[in-house]
């Protein structure tokens, strides 16, 4: 570990020592020398705007010491890979068609660089070094050296290096565009401000794989993954979202090694096998499945599922008869497929470069020609044509190769990712060339200039990119530089004749920011004798009369099946056991209804008194201008009959099935309402002491406080305290409703829980509060001389109120369930009774049967004749 972490810093350090100055050469001449140069794979194209590329163009190569010599060894690429030299010419192929479009950059001509990472983290950072800072020998220092030759770049592949370059070129604003790396890391825009991707992040490729196990009824399924950044943050997100989102749990999670080890992949095979799991999860890359198919070959390890991730699962080279008796049926995610016309044609078009391999030997088109027709330019030492090889012409015709793979254009994927990837750097920069100077980005209110561009100005207009392709697919980023995310559901089928076919069978796309899957499963092929999907859980339902208990030490998805202890058969809340504990039956739900007789007998009682409340409120309105009327502040009377008719009706929230705005309102409507009826009584018995201060020597002044302005004002005051406390019990802490199913075995308690009970009990202690004052100020006016004292009515309907609500505390502690919503409703009826009839039936007796008593003379206590 510790020559390879020398090796990066090195490597990261080298590019700061690229151009240095010295005394005398800063007098003599004005240019700025390279110390060594990358000689690096790759192909090129002027133009006036270049764009960069990293592509994966051999699978191994060697590595040189690194050192500050004035030449650097070249690395050593071999295994040409003809899929990631395709990669490459997808983005020639891009800028081509890009240049021959008079309405994308018109007058511009755009070029590439395109170099080989040779599957190595140390050869791409020299590529990006080398694309951002420059590859001349010597620059001149009038010009305007410390602009970096290219403005963006497309790559890299792997999240591993995509990530060691992008902290890099975030350094300097230099987008940064892959076509592969998925791992979730690279969206933090803090570490990353440069970086986007036309592929979808793995993030949302775990919970699409998540969706597919939860479609299927697979909760235990084995998980193998890559040494790297790829497959190790894609084992988090597994761990930590496969129980909530699907209710499942990984049985193992092995890492796969990168080199053919034969004892560390012979383990991995066996606790497959050991496994019940029959679903395997493989995040990884093909070479790593093809060292794990030669162990799994050997032992015959067949049965299984398998589910690819969007690295393999479209992978040709492992699409082989030989591998189908244990590869067939799998499902795979895989991205977006592309069709881009003329590809072929261009392709076609390929040439080498006789000169150019005459001199460093470092064009990756000839090593293509090389390895498409077998042949070599320049012969290795003695003995290679005697042993039958043969010498590259350059005249060689594609065209009789037409069949080969690498003219297999049925399933651009990854081409088309870096087909986007160009499109969009693109058409950043066309909208940067559009700029309007009234609407301009940049400090001063300037526009970027072409010839003095800079890659963070292209930066700016990345993060706007919003076009549709040929195809008809949207490409737009959003706030982390992430693509709009969708993925094609693969299945691997394995046809009759022993031939393969890879077949979509349905997508994962983001909706709403869940993922919604489309599957059709009668295109579906399963290698499994019964040609249906294979159930993979690790302990079987518990069968009737018994209940899971899990097993200590293991996943939550294995457990042991109990017999039920009495009442229970599983660990369902809203259901009971049969008598004989053999099924399931929904538990009775249990809530104060209209339809019962308590509930009906409330319910009557509510109505009835909102109708009496009517009836009276009818009769003093009626009757109006007579002196009974008059003489007891007939304002506050007509304010306490309006009050006492909403309380009768708040009472039936109490009634029927919580639901969250009854349960939000039935304490607040009570609580606001029966505050106003005794604010109105404590006023009326202000009042009454007030007249009868009043009438004593020296107390007229007395009667200035008790206005009609004033009494509404104090009434209006009092009110707006117990309102005040309902908003404050209702934001914090506000009741809800809630099924208590541990108060009864086979029934479910449905109910309103206060949310606060000190919430409960300052509404509570408010209106007792003002209830004993005004208590206590009609008991201390009861013997006032006046033949009809109101005080006396007053005295007494207080005296039942605060009866009423004492007894209501312990009662409806101590009742259960629905009871206690009755005890409620009892108590507010009862009490609204009490003062209906205390305060308002002597009156309306006096009005409707003794009306001769019904005078004034008769009021001011002088009897007629």
């Amino acid at each position: 570990m510790k020559p390879f972490l020398d090796r990066t810093v090195m490597l990261i350090l080298y590019p700061l020592f690229f151009c240095y100055f010295s005394a005398i050469s800063f007098q003599q001449s004005s240019s700025c020398n390279l110390l060594g140069q990358f000689h690096l794979n790759g192909i090129h194209q002027s133009g006036d705007v270049v764009f960069g590329g990293i592509f994966k163009v051999h699978f191994f190569s060697t590595f040189p010491d690194m050192s500050f010599t004035s030449e650097p060894q070249q690395p050593v690429c071999y295994s040409f890979d003809p899929l990631g030299f395709r990669h490459a010419q997808t983005m020639a192929f891009a800028i081509d068609e890009i240049n021959r479009d008079p309405s994308l950059l018109p007058n511009v001509t755009l070029g590439y660089s395109l170099y080989d990472n040779c599957i190595h983290l140390g050869v791409s950072m020299r590529a990006a070094l080398s694309l951002s800072n420059g590859y001349e020998r010597q620059v001149n220092l009038e010009d305007e050296c410390d602009t970096p030759p290219v403005l963006g770049i497309v790559g890299d592949s792997s999240s591993t290096r995509t990530i060691a370059i992008s902290r890099v070129l975030g350094l300097y604003r230099v987008p940064l565009v892959s076509y592969f790396a998925t791992c979730p890391c690279l969206s933090d825009r803090q570490k990353f401000p440069s970086f986007f991707r036309t592929i979808p992040s793995d993030s949302f490729q775990v919970r699409a794989m998540i969706q597919i196990l939860k479609h299927f009824g697979w909760t235990w399924a084995g998980l193998l993954i890559s040494n790297d950044d790829y497959g190790v943050h894609a084992a988090r997100l597994l761990q930590s979202d496969l129980g909530p989102l699907a209710g499942g749990c990984l049985a193992y999670t092995e890492i796969l090694p990168w080199g053919n080890d034969r004892n560390e992949l012979k383990r991995i095979v066996n606790v497959m096998r050991e496994s019940t799991a029959r679903v395997v999860i493989v995040f990884a890359h093909e070479s790593h499945m093809l060292n794990l198919m030669v162990e799994v070959i050997r032992q015959n390890l067949t049965g299984l599922q398998w589910i690819a991730s969007e690295a393999w699962s479209s992978a040709v080279v492992l699409q082989k008869p030989h591998l189908m008796p244990y590869l067939g049926g799998t499902l795979g995610i895989t991205i977006r497929r592309g069709n881009l016309t003329g590809f072929r044609n261009f392709l076609l078009k390929i040439r080498p470069d006789l000169h150019h391999n005459s001199s460093s030997g470092n064009n990756m088109v000839n090593q293509f020609w090389e390895n498409i027709f077998q042949c070599r330019f320049k012969p290795p030492p003695a003995g290679w044509l005697e042993a039958g090889g043969i010498l590259c012409t350059g005249q060689e015709a594609l065209e009789n190769l037409l069949e080969d793979e690498f003219f297999d254009l049925s399933d651009l994927r990854p081409e088309y990712n870096v087909y986007k990837a160009v499109y969009a750097l693109a058409h950043a920069l066309d909208d940067m060339l559009q700029c309007d100077p009234e609407k301009a980005p940049f400090s001063g209110d300037t526009c970027g200039q072409l010839q003095r561009m800079e890659p963070w100005q292209l930066l700016t207009y990345m993060e706007k990119v919003n076009f549709t392709t040929k195809m008809g697919d949207l490409v737009s980023f959003d706030e982390n530089g992430d693509a709009l995310p969708i993925y094609d559901i693969m299945n691997w089928l394995w046809l009759t004749d022993g031939s393969t076919e890879v077949q979509i069978v349905g997508e994962v796309k983001r909706y709403l920011k869940e993922e919604k899957v489309t599957l059709n499963e009668k295109k579906m092929f399963w290698n499994f004798k019964s040609k249906k999907p294979p159930r993979s859980v690790c302990s079987e339902s518990c069968p009737p009369g018994t209940r899971m208990a899990r097993k200590t030490g293991e996943p939550e998805c294995c457990f042991d099946c109990v017999p039920c202890s009495e009442g229970k058969i599983s660990n369902t809340t809203d259901f009971w056991s049969s008598p004989q504990r053999d099924q399931c039956v929904p538990k009775n739900i249990e809530f104060l209804s209209y339809h019962e007789p308590l509930g009906i007998c409330l319910t009557t009682a509510s109505l009835l008194g909102a109708f009496i409340c009517l009836v009276v409120f009818a009769i003093f309105i009626y009757h109006r201008s007579t002196p009974i009327v008059r003489a007891n502040n007939s304002e506050l009377s007509f304010q306490l009959l309006l009050s006492l008719k909403f309380c009768f009706p708040c009472s039936l929230l109490f009634i029927g099935q919580p639901r969250l705005w009854t349960c939000q309102l039935r304490h607040a409507a009570f609580g606001i309402t029966f505050v106003l009826c005794v604010s109105c009584i404590l006023v009326k018995t202000m009042v009454v002491l007030a007249v009868f201060w009043a009438s004593k020597p020296g107390g007229e002044a007395s009667l200035k406080w008790f206005g009609t302005l004033q009494q509404r004002g104090t009434v209006l005051l009092l009110t707006s305290v117990q309102a005040a406390i309902c908003t404050v019990w209702l934001v914090t802490a506000s009741p809800a409703p809630y099924k208590d199913t541990q108060y009864h075995n086979n029934k479910i308690v449905y109910e309103c829980i206060i949310g606060s009970t000190v919430g409960f009990g300052v509404l509570l202690g408010y209106i007792g509060l003002l209830a004993v004052v005004s208590f206590l100020l009609a008991f201390l006016a009861r013997n006032l001389p006046d033949s009809f004292n109101e005080a006396n009515l007053i005295t007494f309907s207080m005296l039942i109120f605060c009866s009423v609500w004492v007894a209501f505390v312990p009662a409806y502690i101590s009742s259960p369930g629905k009871y206690a919503d009755a005890v409620e409703v009892f108590a507010i009826l009862t009490s609204s009774f009490g003062l209906l009839i205390a305060l308002f039936g002597p009156k309306c007796y006096l009005i409707l049967f003794r009306p001769e008593r019904n005078t004034k003379k008769a009021i001011m206590g002088r009897r007629p004749g």
